[in-house]
């Protein structure tokens, strides 16, 4: 399939499942701000559950590397989504890290920093293939 400029279109399935697997790590990461917030109010026991949430969200952005890779190549879209979210895998890394030695002045604003980056890459999942027909 292509476009009206004969851009290759990657198939529906690839787009779909790049923008299942954002949406999923962005609703990973507001609800570790969430958790984040109500554990530093107070309640103790939402560390734990904010430390599996993490696991798990961070597991959520492989799938998305895998899917950008995907719209890269075999998809033939564009390799900046693998590069975006492989450099969110990095960050992610970083913020575990920083989360595990409670360096908390670098762990908060990271995390918001990831937070904004995340929201930005989904927003673009959602509107970038609207006109091409891939969706």
């Amino acid at each position: 399939m292509t476009s009206s400029n004969s851009t290759p279109v990657p198939r529906g399935w690839i787009v779909w499942s790049l923008r299942v697997t954002a949406t999923a790590h962005l609703a990973g990461v507001l609800a570790q701000a969430a958790l984040a917030g109500l554990f530093v109010t107070g309640d103790v026991d939402l560390l734990t559950w904010h430390r599996n949430n993490g696991g798990v969200t961070h597991s959520v952005l492989y799938l998305q590397l895998l899917a950008a890779v995907l719209l890269w190549r075999p998809g033939r879209g564009a390799s900046w989504p693998a590069l975006a979210s492989l450099g969110l895998v990095a960050l992610e890394t970083v913020q575990v890290v920083l989360g595990q030695y409670r360096a908390i002045a670098g762990h908060f604003p990271l995390g918001m920093a990831i937070f904004g980056l995340s929201a930005v890459f989904t927003a673009w999942t959602w509107l970038a293939f609207r006109r091409e027909g891939a969706a």
